[in-house]
């Protein structure tokens, strides 16, 4: 049991935390490693999982009662739950916490699938929030995974067992690969970790332990963090990641700043400042720690009812275009935006005559990890209970432990990693979803971004914000749909508002030059120096043609007027080079007139090139456009960079071209055509016999593929079939020893008895014998299971085996008195051996040592004979 103790002041009520601790068959040693180091008050409720056979009786609470003196119980059906008390799942069950009571179910998956660890650790996180704790000790498989990052979104404790010194590593390496487990120690050691962290959390209820268990450390979030070391750590961050968490809100900040604290029993928020500065792996993590992860299918149901049979149908009968964009903002792992296609798919379905229109989702979120898996589109099976059966079937693939999104759903979608506060924005979106991101931010952030989403919207553009978020005074720029459910619509700002709109950094100021005209008056005139230099700017911004200016590796440096038309951020991470931005219509011609430009002899150096009637799309004529492009010599900054202007021109207005055309370009792009066109003869022979390389190989790792599904499915029937056999074995080794104590006992007891037995099977062949046997018929050790009829003694009784024959034939006792040649006489007695199970398997031959009655009754009887005798004879 664990040295150390925790004052007993923790009554035995419902805990306000409770620790889920989860592992396989093979797991036995850790989990009495961890209760036998565990105080028995601390106050927490403690409950196991463990993959058991389901075909057998389970012992371990019994065998976790030697670890431990509080009390562990089998769960029943509706167990309330105390506290300072172990609780074992039964085999054979799904285990879940509801409403403080313990609940049992039948498992749906069939045996060698079952996730019961992923199951109560989604329970525990559902219904405790930041008070969930979960433990994975040793164990095969990956069951605990999914569970611990339930736990670690809704803010809870995740604890896993040091992989080295694990019997089985597969369950603690699959929970540390998720990147959700903030305590890794051994089996032994967690407890006092777990404790240690408790005694630091908001919203702790343990009593602290002694110094070697959990120091006493004042509680973090009971005193406001010093600005200095929270600004040192906002600016470290900066640094190692770029991104910027000053207008966070604060009480946010030092929450989660403060669990990376308790892990580390740092005390002081300067301390932990200190240690961020020595080690950089903490950077990572603590940057995790305040990215938040909360989401899940269709979540709050009313809201996308409203949007599948209202916002979303009137959305695509005003919309003049059939290709439609939506951005989903802090996607986390992307449920939300899959949620998005499968509502317009299911839409789509319903309504055949909106089938022509497409939606195309761009989906961006700050954290790598959750992008990733976004990606992979992989969801645990507990995704049933917030989609419908139908949804499922239609949209998802199902596998042994996950629903797979179907690649339809997935090609809908695109995902980035982004910093809506850093990166540029996604333009020209019907419908923008931002949910409970924006309470994470303070208010001046919520006010700059609030402008920024207005300018990504197209006309009349759906704007969904989450239930604790509203538009704020921002009642210009959108106009409630249904305010309740927090869907809003974009409206065009009004011309005679007076708001000072906040400036994002993105888009730049010459990108809201025309819609808010109003807007950038008073920027312009805190940055002029008088009024003529105030109207040279906006006659810049609004007036002047749309333009831009780039360096020689052809990234933008400057943008005037709205450009917007021409160019457009692509998807992804923040790319700011013209060729990645530019409309596809342009972007060769205008990459064959950079290369011109670059390519003038000196004394033409500066000449512009100019392009006339380039379609802004391929192969579309409705919207051309003028492209000027000149080499910069002067002034000396812009020295070696180029300008590109772009004017509009109508499509009917059917005019020859000016006098003033550089008709050199014309053969310079007939040059590079005819090479371009070699090019694509090449290249089309190339594709076509990488083509046929690639179907091969596509078949070859379709039946891949085939072969290793049913690898795997053997590999975790075979793992299954062994965490059960490591159960039986466990079960079984604890029988054994509880028979060899058994079977001391009874060689004691014999030993102890004056008399001596000799067993015999149904061949009459030696099974057992005491040492007073031994000494009456030569036995040995080797003798066990010699028959009887080979071994020598000193009775003289020649018909001993014929009489045990008989006694097993007719099951009637035999009972004689045989001298010995050495002048002893024993009683012997020979009776049938009848096990429990009432079945004759043997005779038991027992020998009392009547010496000394034989005597008393010789001397007796020559007394009689001597006083029988008259005298004289």
């Amino acid at each position: 049991m664990s040295t150390v103790s925790i004052p007993k002041t923790v009554a035995a009520t419902v805990p306000k935390i409770i620790v889920g601790i989860g592992a396989s068959a093979g797991g036995l040693q850790a989990l009495e490693q961890f209760l036998s180091h565990t105080p028995t008050d601390t106050g927490l409720a403690w409950i196991i999982v463990q993959h058991l056979d389901p075909t057998q009786k389970a012992m371990l609470a019994e065998l976790l009662q030697r670890a431990t003196s509080m009390k562990v119980q089998q769960v029943t059906q509706g167990m309330p739950i105390s506290a300072n008390q172990v609780y074992v799942i039964p085999p054979n069950t799904e285990l879940r916490l509801h409403n403080g009571a313990l609940n049992l179910v039948k498992p749906k998956e069939p045996r060698g699938r079952r996730l019961p660890v992923n199951i109560l650790f989604q329970s525990l996180a559902d219904n405790l929030g930041t008070a969930a704790v979960g433990v994975i000790l040793s164990g095969m498989g990956s069951d605990g995974t999914l569970g611990a990052q339930a736990i670690k979104a809704a803010g809870g404790l995740v604890a896993v067992q040091q992989p080295g010194s694990a019997q089985f590593d597969s369950m603690p390496q699959g929970a540390i690969a998720g990147g959700d487990v903030d305590i890794i120690a051994e089996a032994a050691e967690l407890p006092a970790r777990i404790l240690s962290a408790m005694t630091q959390m908001p919203f702790n209820t343990v009593q602290p332990a002694t110094a070697q268990m959990a120091p006493q450390i004042e509680n973090a979030a009971q005193q406001p963090a010093p600005d200095s070391a929270l600004q040192q750590i906002i600016t470290r961050l900066q640094s190692h990641t770029r991104h910027d968490f000053s207008l966070y809100k604060t009480s946010t900040l030092q929450r989660r700043i403060e669990r990376r604290m308790a892990i580390h029993n740092h005390s002081d928020m300067q301390h932990y400042a200190d240690f961020l500065a020595d080690n950089p792996q903490e950077n990572d993590l603590l940057f995790k720690e305040l990215l938040i992860g909360v989401t899940q299918f269709f979540r709050d149901a009313a809201v996308w009812d409203y949007l599948a049979d209202s916002a979303l149908p009137a959305l695509l009968q005003q919309s003049s275009d059939t290709a439609l964009r939506a951005w989903c903002v802090g996607c986390s792992t992307g449920e939300e935006a899959y949620s998005l296609a499968i509502v317009f798919c299911q839409l789509l379905q319903r309504q055949p005559e909106l089938q022509h229109f497409s939606l195309k989702i761009f989906a961006s979120d700050l954290s790598a990890d959750a992008i990733a898996k976004a990606r992979r589109g992989q969801y645990p099976l507990a995704i049933s209970e917030h989609a419908s059966a139908e949804q499922l079937q239609q949209f998802f693939i199902r596998h042994d432990s996950y629903y797979q999104i179907k690649q339809h759903i997935r090609d809908m979608v695109l995902f980035a990693q982004h910093d809506v506060i850093l990166d540029p924005p996604f333009t020209r979106q019907d419908i923008i979803i931002c949910r409970n991101l924006l309470i994470y931010f303070d208010a001046k952030l919520q006010r700059k971004l609030m402008p920024l989403l207005h300018y990504s919207l197209r006309r009349n553009g759906i704007l969904l914000l989450g239930s604790s978020e509203t538009i704020g005074r921002y009642h210009d720029l959108f106009v409630p749909l249904q305010a309740k459910l927090r869907f809003y619509q974009r409206q065009a700002p009004s011309p005679t508002s007076s708001r000072n709109l906040p400036v994002h950094s993105f888009p730049p100021l010459s990108n809201l030059a025309k819609e808010h005209p109003v807007a950038i008056n008073k920027t312009l005139s805190s940055q002029a120096d008088n009024l003529q230099s105030a109207a040279d700017q906006v006659l810049l911004q609004v007036y002047a043609p749309a333009a831009v200016v780039l360096n020689n590796s052809g990234d933008i440096v400057y943008i005037s007027g709205r450009t917007g038309k021409y160019l457009e951020p692509a998807a992804g991470k923040a790319n700011w080079n013209f060729h990645a931005m530019v409309r596809d219509g342009l972007r060769s011609p205008l990459a064959l007139a950079l290369q011109q430009v670059t390519l003038q002899p000196a004394e033409k150096k500066g000449t512009p090139l100019q392009l006339h009637r380039l379609p802004l799309s391929a192969g579309d004529s409705a919207m051309l456009v003028d492209v000027t492009v000149q080499a910069l010599q002067e002034p000396a900054p812009l020295q070696g960079m180029t300008m590109i202007v772009f004017r509009d021109v109508a499509a009917t207005d059917v005019k020859d071209a000016p006098s003033g055309i550089d008709f050199s370009l014309a053969a310079v792009q007939q040059q590079y055509l005819d090479e371009i066109q070699a090019l694509r003869e090449e290249t089309r022979t190339s594709k076509e016999e990488l083509q046929s390389g690639n179907e091969e190989l596509q078949s070859t790792n379709e039946e891949l593929q085939s072969t290793n599904e049913e690898l795997t499915t053997s590999k975790e029937e075979m793992q299954s079939m062994n965490e059960e056999l490591q159960t039986i074995n466990t079960e079984l080794q604890t029988k054994l020893d509880d028979l060899a104590l058994a079977q001391s006992d009874l060689q004691n007891t014999l030993n102890s008895v004056e008399i001596a037995i000799l067993f015999l099977d149904q061949q009459l062949n030696v099974r057992r014998y005491t040492d007073r046997a031994a000494n009456i018929i030569n036995l040995r050790e080797s003798d066990l299971g010699r028959p009887l009829s080979d071994l020598t003694s000193s009775l003289q009784y020649p018909s001993l085996h014929d009489d045990a024959l008989d006694t097993l034939r007719t099951l009637k006792f035999c009972e004689k008195q045989i001298p010995t040649t050495d002048e002893r006489w024993f009683s012997v007695r020979i009776m049938p051996y009848r096990r429990l199970d009432n079945v004759i398997d043997g005779v038991v031959i027992t020998l009392v040592d009547i010496s000394a009655t034989k005597k008393l009754e010789a001397a007796l009887r020559e007394q009689s004979v001597s006083q029988n005798t008259p005298p004289g004879e």
